[in-house]
C-alpha cells in the first residue's frame, strides 16, 4: 500500500436549499494514496463534485474530519486554505478558466509566482512541462483564444503542475472536449499519473474512467463501492469488462 496523503473521515456535506436541509455527503470515510490515480463516478447529483470539492480545500465539510499530513485542513481558515491549495494542489475544470489578456505562458508564470520568486526556475520547469504536453514555443506565446479547447485544456494541466502539487484533481476534464482531444488530455494525465503524480478526477464518461487504478462510486452521498483496475495500459480489454461489470452491478 502506498503512503496516504490526505484522509477524510466522517465527512458530511448540507446544503440548505429553500429551507429544506439535502444531505450530499454522509458520513463517508476515504483515504487517498500516494501515486494512486483515483477516479470517482456516480450518478449526476451524487456528490461527485462536492467530495472533490471538499478533499480539495475548496469547500468546507459540514461535519467531519480531512487530514493532510499532520494538518487538520477542514479546521483551516478561508485565507490559510488558500494557502494550502496553492502549494499543495493543482486543478483543473472542464472550464479551463485562463486569462484571456495573459499568453498561454504568462498564464502558468503567474500561477507558479505565488508560491516562488525564482522566475528563471518557474521558466525552465514551465518549457520542461509544456514540452510534456507537446505545446510548442510559438503557441505558448498566444493568447487563450488563438488557440483550440484541447491545447487549452493542456496548457491548464501544465498551470496546474506548476508548483508541484502532491495531488492534482481535475474535475470533468474533458466534459467539453471532442473525443480525438479528450483523449489527448487524458493522455496527458496518465503520462503524469506514471510518473508518479496523484490524481483524483470526477468523470461521467467510462471512457476517462479506465484510466484510474482506483475507481470510487457515489451514490446518495455515500461510497458505494470500489473497483480495483492497476495501471493503465492501452488496450488492455480485461480492464474495460472488468469496470463495465463493476459499474452494472452499480447501478451505473
Amino acid at each position: 500500500m502506498s503512503d496516504t496523503i490526505l484522509k477524510a473521515e466522517k465527512l458530511c456535506k448540507t446544503f440548505s436549499i429553500g429551507g429544506i436541509q439535502q444531505h450530499v455527503l454522509k458520513n463517508i470515510d476515504l483515504s487517498l494514496y500516494d501515486g494512486d490515480f483515483t477516479v470517482i463516478m456516480g450518478a449526476s447529483g451524487a456528490g461527485k463534485s462536492t467530495l472533490l470539492y471538499a478533499l480539495s480545500g475548496m469547500d468546507t465539510p459540514t461535519l467531519g474530519k480531512i487530514s493532510f499530513g499532520d494538518e487538520i485542513i477542514s479546521e483551516l481558515s478561508s485565507d490559510r486554505l488558500a494557502v494550502f491549495r496553492r502549494d499543495h494542489c493543482g486543478f483543473v475544470f472542464q472550464q479551463i478558466y485562463l486569462i484571456d489578456s495573459m499568453s498561454v505562458i504568462d498564464n502558468v508564470l503567474t500561477a507558479g509566482l505565488l508560491v516562488s520568486k525564482d522566475k528563471k526556475a518557474l521558466v525552465k520547469r514551465a518549457k520542461e512541462l509544456f514540452a510534456a504536453v507537446g505545446i510548442d514555443e510559438a503557441t505558448q506565446r498566444k493568447f487563450p483564444t488563438q488557440i483550440s479547447g484541447g491545447e487549452a485544456q493542456r496548457a491548464g494541466i501544465v498551470r496546474a503542475l506548476i508548483n508541484n502539487p502532491e495531488i492534482l484533481f481535475a474535475d470533468e476534464p474533458t466534459g467539453a472536449l471532442n473525443s480525438k482531444t479528450g483523449i489527448d488530455v487524458l493522455d496527458t494525465l496518465t503520462e503524469f499519473n506514471n510518473k508518479g503524480q496523484s490524481v483524483v478526477m470526477v468523470t461521467h464518461d467510462m471512457r476517462s474512467a479506465r484510466r484510474g487504478n482506483r475507481i470510487l462510486y457515489l451514490k446518495d452521498g455515500i461510497i458505494l463501492g470500489e473497483c480495483s483496475l492497476g495501471k493503465y495500459v492501452s488496450g488492455d480489454k480485461e480492464r474495460h469488462e472488468k469496470l463495465a461489470a463493476f459499474l452494472n452491478e452499480m447501478g451505473w
